[in-house]
């Protein structure tokens, strides 16, 4: 998804305006309104097999990964945490679906990352799942909020090459010869492009 192709850090905002954090312990994963805190910030990784895939990156170096925990026996959510696996596999891997302005993430198993509500038995906790009911549809959708932009390639300047004396008065002659050529280039600029400053 083209969002994620310019974005290095990013924040996502939940339907109940509340921003995905990474908790301290280091282990769970939680809302907050407040999004000015590292633990909102999640760094973005391409997933090298799959072009569609992404991977994010919390500020304590860990995955936000879509366990097989179940959130409460009896319910179909499961958890999401923040983990660092020995071997980086599927679960891992989200897939961002654009839905007009705000972004679904679906595991490569068909669920969808949830920011749950703060009454009972949810608690305002981060789960994936497949909604079935119409009020928590808006649930699986997120406003993602770039926060530090890639930059943009900067190409490396020409080598510069060493001649002596003869060889000058060889280009010059090389020079005069094709000045007229209209594909040559009246001046060079060393200069790449800038930075872009997000």
């Amino acid at each position: 998804m083209e969002i994620f192709q310019k974005a290095s850090v990013v924040r996502l905002c939940s339907h109940h305006d509340k921003y995905l954090i990474a908790e301290n312990d280091q282990e769970t994963v939680g809302q907050d309104r407040d999004g000015s805190s590292r633990n909102s910030r999640w760094a973005v990784e391409f997933v090298d097999s799959s072009p569609i895939h992404i991977r994010l990156k919390s500020c304590f170096g860990k995955y936000l990964t879509a366990s097989n925990m179940p959130l409460l026996i009896g319910m179909r959510g499961k958890k999401v945490l923040q983990t660092l696996p020995r071997r980086l596999d599927s679960s891992v891997e989200w897939e961002p679906i654009r839905e007009g302005v705000q972004v679904r993430f679906m595991t490569r198993y068909g669920r969808y990352l949830r920011a749950n509500a703060k009454l009972p038995p949810w608690r305002g906790h981060i789960t994936h799942d497949i909604p079935h009911r119409s009020v928590t549809q808006d649930w699986i959708l997120w406003t993602v909020d770039v926060m530090v932009h890639k930059p943009r390639a900067l190409l490396p300047p020409p080598p510069l090459e060493t001649t002596t004396s003869e060889q000058c008065s060889d280009n010059e002659e090389d020079n005069n010869s094709n000045s007229d050529d209209p594909g040559s280039p009246s001046e060079i600029s060393l200069r790449g492009p800038g930075l872009e400053v997000s």
